[in-house]
């Protein structure tokens, strides 16, 4: 399939690594869908189709998605959304916790719920998720609410690739790095250009033999 012809969809695409994921298939030339909460001027500036409103932590999405996205058939799509409020123990915010389960956790299995019906053969989805998830990887705690809602994301997606594989659609859980963003205070080790074509190259060599993969930018697989 020619790059051109792909339909993308990107969620949470109006800043940072979201943004980045906007500009970098659009200059592929693909068809770029851009979902957000309210789009930002940088976002608006790119040559792509935007919806704005798209509340990931909303159930209603899982009904009406479907009937906004412009796109018959959706070749690649990406859940960028998410939250990161720093926390530290013993003194845990649960309110911040369900928050960010909801959103972080929850907030991607509803947009892929939603879109499903523009889902098929040959379709790839991209969960943003981060290798603080992993408990194996887990040396220096802190950060309960994210990591947490992050450990839940993988399995959301883990689940998702096997129940999706028979409809030909393969499902990769993707680590962009440390990237220096809004999120991050501008605190990372690598910027958020390089860390999308990292996980656009990510995308571009999942398959259904790999689906279900954890994977950082650089193409280091990752351990649960």
């Amino acid at each position: 399939m020619s790059e051109s012809a792909r339909n993308v969809v990107i969620v949470g695409a109006n800043r940072g690594i979201g943004l980045e994921f906007v500009k970098q298939y659009v200059s592929s030339g693909a068809r770029v869908v851009a979902l957000c909460r309210k789009a930002s001027d940088a976002l608006r500036a790119l040559d792509c189709e935007i919806i704005e409103g798209v509340d990931a932590s909303d159930d209603a999405i899982v009904h009406n998605l479907a009937t906004q996205l412009p796109v018959e058939h959706i070749d690649i799509l990406i859940h960028n959304a998410g939250i990161l409020k720093g926390d530290s123990f013993p003194d845990l915010d649960f309110d911040n916790m369900k928050q960010h389960f909801d959103v972080n956790s929850l907030g991607p299995l509803r947009i892929i719920l939603g879109a499903l019906t523009k889902l098929g053969k040959g379709s790839k989805v991209g969960i943003v998720s981060s290798r603080v998830g992993s408990i194996d990887d887990n040396s220096s705690s802190n950060n309960y609410a994210y990591r947490v809602s992050k450990t839940a994301v993988n399995m959301v997606g883990k689940c998702l690739s096997i129940d999706l594989k028979e409809k030909g659609i393969a499902v990769a859980l993707l680590h962009p790095g440390y990237v220096r963003t809004e999120m991050t205070n501008n605190s990372g080790n690598i910027e958020a250009d390089e860390a999308a074509a990292g996980l656009i190259k990510r995308m571009d060599e999942l398959s259904l033999e790999t689906s279900g993969v954890f994977v950082h930018s650089n193409g280091e697989s990752l351990p649960w």
